[in-house]
């Protein structure tokens, strides 16, 4: 009775594992046959084994003059900028000025209180204009003998001295007085009005926007191949994609003996205001062209952990059918979608652009072969 139980207890659990069993077997025959299904149909499109030659772009290697643009990054710097600041000490009587303002050299930005001084002008102008009356009726007594040249002398001493003092006074007057030292923006003021301030308080800062100077550096193996007046170009996160130009105006006479650079310095027309001092941005110096360099596109070269390669089409017949190669390459320089190659690849290869990881060793390719100038006409650099 008890093994009739059993039995029965466990029939079910067996019916439910071969369930299971049958379910995970027709699962993987159906992936199989899919993943053999589409296996098929890309090699009878794409020219894998049984479908014929695959179909790929190229481009032959031709040797040809590149561009050779050095690249660096600049710092905006200001030609005129100052914090302006007083030249005494003293109460802040009127502020002139509304930060962010455009000024003129000589605007009037701040006045301290400067009661006592004019008090003292008024004081030492009536003394001046008495010496002067002195002086002239000095000189009346003298061209008639009633006075003696000493006592001239004395009235003219006095005269001068009044003048002087006048002067003087006048002068501590203007340094009661913060003016613009030139044309400029202002930026945040860092005084208010009836506050006591002291000689050397920032008050302001003056920038003029108007012109920038670029200072960036380049390797001292370069020095000779740039000069005073060549034009660069510059391109920052602010202008976008315009380039702007400024020109070289100094290169500094020395090396830096730490990094072995030397540092240029370049003058931009800023007018429109796009860039402001403190920025980076980066500089481009076009040199002379590269004569007979490898140019090719750079999705020609493959970037992997052993290296760059590149796919070269061996033993091209004359319907363009060859057997694919990966080879190693040396890349040099890079500019725009292009890049030079230093070794592997010589004129007259062809390489692939497009598709080298689909490519097995030895495999048959037919090849669609572009030209450079085709290659510029679908957006390359040329």
């Amino acid at each position: 009775m008890s093994h009739s139980q059993s039995g029965r207890s466990h029939s079910p659990k067996l019916r439910t594992l071969q369930t299971v069993v049958l379910v995970l077997i027709a699962i993987t025959l159906v992936s199989g046959g899919l993943y053999y299904w589409k296996t098929q149909r890309q090699a009878g499109a794409g020219g894998w084994s049984g479908g014929g030659p695959m179909d790929v772009v190229a481009t032959t290697v031709q040797a040809k003059d590149a561009p050779v643009t050095l690249e660096a990054l600049g710092e905006v710097r200001a030609v005129n900028q100052v914090r302006l600041s007083a030249e005494v000490a003293g109460r802040v009587s009127d502020i002139a000025f509304e930060p962010g303002e455009n000024v003129k050299a000589g605007t009037l930005l701040v006045q301290l209180d400067d009661a006592t001084e004019q008090a003292d002008l008024d004081a030492a102008t009536a003394d001046a204009r008495f010496a002067r009356d002195q002086l002239q009726r000095a000189e009346g007594l003298f061209s008639k003998d009633a006075i003696s040249k000493e006592l001239l002398q004395q009235r003219h001493a006095e005269r001068d001295r009044a003048v002087a003092n006048v002067k003087q006074i006048e002068a501590r007057i203007r340094q009661k007085q913060i003016r613009a030292p030139f044309d400029g923006k202002l930026g945040l003021r860092h005084i208010d009005l009836g506050e006591q301030i002291n000689a050397g308080d920032n008050v302001v800062s003056l920038t003029d926007l108007k012109t920038l100077n670029i200072r960036f550096d380049v390797p001292q193996r370069e020095l000779a191949r740039v000069k005073v007046g060549q034009q660069i170009h510059l391109q920052s996160d602010v202008s976008g994609p315009e380039t702007l130009v400024a020109t070289i105006g100094v290169i500094e006479p020395q090396v830096n003996q730490n990094t072995r650079n030397v540092t240029l310095q370049a003058t931009l027309d800023n007018q429109d205001g796009k860039l402001q001092p403190g920025m980076y941005v980066s500089v481009g110096v076009q040199l002379p062209e590269e004569p007979d360099a490898l140019v090719l596109p750079a999705t020609a070269v493959v970037t992997s952990s052993s290296g760059d390669t590149a796919v070269v089409v061996r033993d091209l017949s004359e319907d363009n059918i060859g057997q694919g190669e990966t080879v190693p390459v040396v890349v040099g320089r890079r500019f725009g979608d292009h890049v030079v190659i230093e070794k592997g690849l010589k004129p007259g290869d062809v390489v692939l652009t497009e598709g080298q990881l689909r490519v097995r060793p030895g495999a048959d390719l037919k090849v669609q072969t572009l030209s450079q100038t085709n290659l510029a006409e679908r957006g390359g650099a040329s």
